[in-house]
C-alpha cells in the first residue's frame, strides 16, 4: 500500500443518472471529506470539509464541469508537504477508484 491509500469511499450512489459520492480520504491530509457529484464523465459539485478552505473552494470551482480525465491528468501526484499525497491528489485516487467499479443503485 503507498503513503495516502488509507483514504475510504464512504456512499457511491446514483439518482437520476448523478452519480454522488462521498469519501474520507488519506488521514495524511487536512481535509476529512469529499464530495462531488459526477454526470456524463465530468465532476460537479466538488466540496472538502476542512483542509485549507480557500484553496479548496478554488479546486471545486476550478474543476466544475471539468472532465474526470482533466482532474487526473493535473492533480495526481501533487504531494503537500512531502506527505506523499494531498486533497487534490486524494480526489483522484478517489475518482480512480469508484471509475474502476460499478455504483450501487
Amino acid at each position: 500500500m503507498m503513503p495516502g491509500d488509507d483514504y475510504r469511499i464512504v456512499s457511491d450512489t446514483v439518482e437520476n443518472g448523478v452519480r454522488h459520492i462521498t469519501a474520507e480520504p488519506s488521514a495524511l491530509v487536512c481535509s476529512k471529506l469529499i464530495n462531488f457529484d459526477l454526470i456524463d464523465g465530468k465532476i460537479y459539485n466538488l466540496k472538502y470539509m476542512r483542509g485549507c478552505h480557500g484553496n479548496l473552494q478554488a479546486v471545486g470551482a476550478l474543476l466544475e464541469g471539468a472532465t474526470v480525465e482533466f482532474a487526473l491528468e493535473r492533480l495526481s501526484g501533487i504531494n503537500c508537504n512531502g506527505r506523499g499525497t494531498s486533497c487534490t491528489d486524494q480526489l483522484t485516487r478517489v475518482l480512480r477508484a469508484v471509475l474502476a467499479k460499478t455504483p450501487a443503485e
